[in-house]
């Protein structure tokens, strides 16, 4: 079994505002938070919704991120779109949740799973269709 996806600081933060962030839970009852987007977060204050949401929330997990690779350092990314690249790169096959264009690419380079903020929504999309025709008959 994979691991947990891990997400990035804009969807996380776009989800928080706009009252979504329940759509996550459509791909894994736990969401890595890694620890450089934990901090990206924090740094807008005890105020912003999406800090408040990341301390309440305990299925988005914080974690450290003990090394980033080489292959990834070399694409000279933000240290939050790094950790999600290499939480997936490490584990392979597992989905990381991101929209920065140049992290997609260097994911897309790696063959690391991945789906943006749109994805998320389409997904729990589906899922509640699904639901709705199978509870219907």
């Amino acid at each position: 079994m994979n691991p947990h996806p891990a997400i990035n600081t804009s969807p996380l933060i776009f989800l928080s505002k706009a009252g979504y962030l329940d759509l996550l839970k459509t791909l894994s009852s736990t969401i890595i938070v890694p620890q450089a987007v934990a901090t990206e977060i924090q740094a807008y204050g005890q105020n912003d919704l999406t800090y408040q949401q990341l301390n309440q929330q305990n299925w988005l997990e914080i974690r450290s991120i003990s090394s980033v690779p080489s292959i990834i350092q070399n694409w000279d990314l933000g240290s939050g779109e790094s950790e999600v690249l290499a939480w997936g790169y490490l584990n392979k096959g597992t989905e990381i949740i991101l929209d920065d264009l140049a992290a997609r690419k260097c994911a897309i380079t790696l063959k690391i799973p991945m789906r943006g903020t749109l994805g998320i929504v389409l997904l729990a999309k589906k899922k509640r269709s699904d639901f709705q025709s199978t509870s219907c008959n």
